[in-house]
């Protein structure tokens, strides 16, 4: 599951408004959204720790704002800024966030200052040129600054819904990791997770699968998101114990998504 709005998803078709009113109305129950939280949190906590006070953080594809949010409160020591390329998640983003919102493409960025952490959740699978865009994204960064990036894993559980979220592709763990490093970054934690419910992901899009001819992609995503209040309590629980896993910098065997921290280095390289 990573049914994000791509900050450059109009590259390879955009998106309907309804995706955005969709994900508005479930987000702050849905235990994936949830769960990606807990782990964004926990992470992105660890990395402004050691930055000056009044740093700058920015949201690449900042969409609802759900995850915006949550980078307010754990960045309450810098300044936090929201971008998309999209406009039709901000009325909801201003909902839930107070920071300013841009919208803008970051390959043509309006900033005159660099950031310190930029986050980029389940964009970049979206984008037919992903290094450009982790290009870009290098450019935004001040000169050890950190990378924030979510991102589906395994081609091998590529379904109708990726299909119908606009997504290029799925990653492999090594293959990201390349991606970032081709784009100038130094890799400093990369595991799988949304361990707890990869079984649960691939078994449930294989079965839908086989009877979504007559289905519209966009019900196809409604359908997924559906919120089954004891499922959704018993997987938010267990996913919650991934994230105080990562949050101890430990990697997770196997998972439905990849979580990766990149550097640009402090100094250019001789």
């Amino acid at each position: 599951m990573d049914p994000d709005a791509s900050e450059t998803a109009v590259r390879i078709g955009g998106y309907d408004p309804e995706h955005y009113r969709n994900l508005a109305a479930i987000e702050d129950r849905h235990f994936w959204f949830r769960a990606r939280n807990q782990a964004i949190g926990a992470l992105a906590a660890q990395v402004c720790a050691g930055f000056p006070s009044g740093y700058r953080a920015l949201e690449v594809g900042c969409g609802t704002g759900n995850v915006l949010r949550r980078l307010e409160e754990i960045c309450h020591g810098g300044v936090v800024i929201g971008m998309d390329l999209f406009g039709q998640g901000f009325p909801f983003a201003r909902q839930r966030a107070h920071c300013p919102l841009v919208q803008a493409d970051a390959g043509r960025p309006p900033f005159a200052r660099q950031f310190h952490l930029i986050g980029m959740f389940d964009v970049i699978e979206h984008v037919p040129d992903d290094v450009s865009l982790l290009s870009d994204a290098f450019g935004l960064l001040a000169p050890g600054g950190a990378l924030l990036v979510t991102v589906p894993a395994h081609m091998s559980m590529w379904s109708y819904f990726d299909e119908a979220s606009n997504h290029c592709r799925r990653y492999e763990l090594e293959e990201l990791r390349s991606r970032l490093q081709d784009a100038g970054f130094a890799v400093e934690f990369l595991s799988e997770y949304m361990c707890s419910v990869a079984p649960l992901v691939w078994l449930k899009r294989r079965m839908a699968g086989r009877n979504r001819s007559a289905v519209r992609p966009a019900d196809i995503v409604k359908d997924e998101l559906k919120i089954y209040p004891l499922v959704n309590a018993a997987l938010a629980f267990l996913l919650n114990q991934e994230a105080r896993w990562l949050s101890l910098r430990r990697r997770l065997p196997f998972g439905a998504s990849l979580i990766a921290i990149a550097r640009k280095p402090a100094r250019p390289k001789p």
